[in-house]
């Protein structure tokens, strides 16, 4: 989904705040709006020449009435300050969180310390808690509804309950539910971040017209909702999510035949995030040929969770990994960091990488709470601490000091070049990186392309974000003898373009901005210039398709995640025309 955020045009709001990228989304226990709702909300609480005193006495009442008690919001107020109402709502809501944790003595397993709000990303992201977890003990033989209150009393509404078991089904562990739920939380909160600060790439009669006549060339004839229900019951998510084999682990795919109308040339990999609204991939498979999806996490290449779903008429066999292979844990990966690990925090891994990261005051709250602990902290701070560490992927960099990653450590965990984003401003560097593909991963499908074009490949790249599927396509050491590149993002366009520049590739980058410009006349040109395409890759928009978003989680018909379309339009032109060359 590399590029899949159509992370856009430059913003005209500056997100840097204290250095780090502050939410905007939460989903907040107390039924409490976004703090942004609520400066909206104080704004026309008084008069330019209001008094102190009065404007102290609004804040506290506003609050009050939010059902937060008095004596806390006056703590908050002289913590923070009265006139920074973010501020306060942010420290107000740890104060109920932290009380509102069991206060008695018991013993905390780390897994019973599972964040509400883990992992991917996406696709945000998205996407696991990675964290040991005792299968024999959140393994029920119990029914829906049981497994259901199981999972309330982990923390989570009916709701998300109810779809996590829909969606993988009623055997499936506690603990796999459980990380279904968290990663489908976290994508919720980068998907409303984008969604709020993004255009759209087509405009709506047109979507809904390339949507309509793509749906009537591709639908089976006589097909009715029901069927669709049906059909997308054999896209259950698998556990483990290791599509036909990763490295660690081998797979025994004797063979898979593919639809005539799908073989090749030219070659096609199409990826997005692997838990979306049902029916999605039903429909995303039966456009794309009916193959059906290869979900993959990305957790068995790095040392974070990236759950995707990929659909590809790529060889199966003899595929190998780039080299050297990374490494699969927090402390090989980042070997300053075990130094200052706690014991009771258990993580190997981090969850999956989002677009955002958590506020330079959360982290300040976390040291403040573990000195105040002088020693062994409480069970209910661990608790705390535990779940905003792997809601936000901090590690501890220093004694007491949990940190969110820096954008070169992301790079190094999504098999980037270090510095690969570097050139743009931080905000764009962890949008670019949070929606990018995960190199490794792809890297490793990708690798059977290496034998069949020893002498390069023309590549058409939709959506490539900051590029990679071509720095996959470069570690493994095939020439990029042309590329077309298609991406709206302008830093997107800045990275690749450094990139190409910084390692001296030989062939010709072609950049086009938008979708809606690859049209029937220009892939004509490009097809006649160079021969036709080897292969056609990308991830469109998964805007509307992760997590609980339910504003504008629309599925395919979204604004964004409609764009599937265009990724289907432009491949079977390709695929029309080259077979008549």
């Amino acid at each position: 989904m590399d590029g899949n955020s159509d992370c856009g045009k430059s913003l005209s709001i500056d997100w840097d705040t204290d250095d780090e990228l502050e939410i905007e989304s939460m989903p907040f226990s107390s039924g409490v709006g976004p703090a942004t709702a609520c400066q909206e909300a104080f704004a026309g609480c008084g008069e330019a020449g209001s008094s102190n005193g009065s404007q102290t006495s609004r804040t506290i009442h506003h609050f009050v009435g939010m059902g937060f008690p008095k004596d806390m919001v006056v703590r908050a107020m002289k913590e923070n300050g009265e006139k920074d109402i973010e501020a306060i709502l942010e420290a107000l809501l740890t104060y109920s969180a932290i009380e509102d944790l069991p206060l008695e003595e018991e013993h905390v397993s780390d897994d019973s310390c599972s964040s509400k709000c883990a992992s991917n990303h996406p696709d945000l992201l998205s996407d696991q808690n990675n964290f040991p977890i005792d299968e024999e003990n959140t393994h029920y033989s119990i029914d829906k509804d049981g497994t259901i209150s199981v999972l309330v009393e982990m923390g989570y509404q009916a709701e998300e309950a109810s779809i996590a078991i829909d969606r993988c089904g009623l055997d499936t562990p506690v603990a796999e539910l459980s990380d279904f739920i968290c990663a489908a939380q976290m994508a919720k909160e980068a998907d409303f971040h984008l969604e709020k600060h993004t255009e759209a790439y087509i405009p709506k009669d047109k979507r809904k017209i390339l949507r309509t006549e793509a749906w009537n060339l591709k639908r089976p004839k006589g097909i009715v909702k029901e069927q669709m229900v049906q059909d997308d019951e054999e896209f259950r998510l698998p556990n483990p999510m290791t599509g036909f084999g990763v490295p660690s682990e081998t797979w025994n795919i004797v063979h898979r035949t593919l639809p005539e109308a799908a073989l090749g040339p030219p070659y096609f990999y199409y990826e997005n995030v692997a838990m979306t609204p049902r029916g999605v991939w039903s429909t995303i498979s039966r456009f794309l040929y009916d193959i059906a999806p290869e979900f993959v996490d990305s957790k068995y290449f790095c040392a974070a969770a990236r759950k995707r779903g990929y659909i590809h008429n790529l060889p199966i066999h003899n595929r190998f990994q780039i080299l050297p292979p990374p490494p699969l844990k927090i402390h090989e990966t980042f070997p300053h960091t075990k130094k200052w690990w706690p014991s009771w925090d258990a993580r190997d891994q981090l969850n999956c990488l989002l677009t955002c990261v958590g506020s330079a005051k959360l982290t300040e709250r976390i040291r403040n709470k573990l000195e105040e602990s002088a020693g062994e902290p409480p069970v209910h701070v661990k608790k705390y601490i535990m779940e905003q560490c792997k809601r936000w992927n901090l590690i501890w960099v220093g004694k007491n000091n949990a940190a969110t990653i820096e954008p070169e450590e992301i790079e190094i965990l999504m098999g980037f070049p270090v510095n690969h984003t570097r050139g743009v401003n931080r905000t764009d560097r962890f949008k670019a990186l949070g929606n990018a593909f995960q190199v490794d991963t792809v890297g490793y499908h990708l690798s059977v392309l290496k034998s069949l074009f020893p002498g390069g490949i023309n590549l058409l790249s939709l959506f490539s974000g900051i590029g990679g599927a071509e720095v996959a396509l470069h570690r493994l050491g095939i020439p990029l003898k042309n590329v077309v590149s298609v991406e709206l993002s302008e830093p997107c366009q800045t990275i690749v373009r450094n990139w190409w520049e910084e390692t001296n590739q030989k062939g010709n980058l072609i950049h086009v901005a938008d979708v809606q410009e690859v049209t029937a006349e220009r892939i004509a040109q490009w097809i006649s210039r160079f021969g036709g395409f080897d292969l056609v890759i990308g991830g469109s928009p998964c805007n509307n398709l992760a997590g609980r978003n339910h504003v504008s989680r629309d599925g395919l018909e979204g604004k964004h995640s409609s764009l599937f379309f265009d990724y289907f339009r432009i491949l079977d032109l390709v695929k029309s025309m080259m077979s008549q060359y």
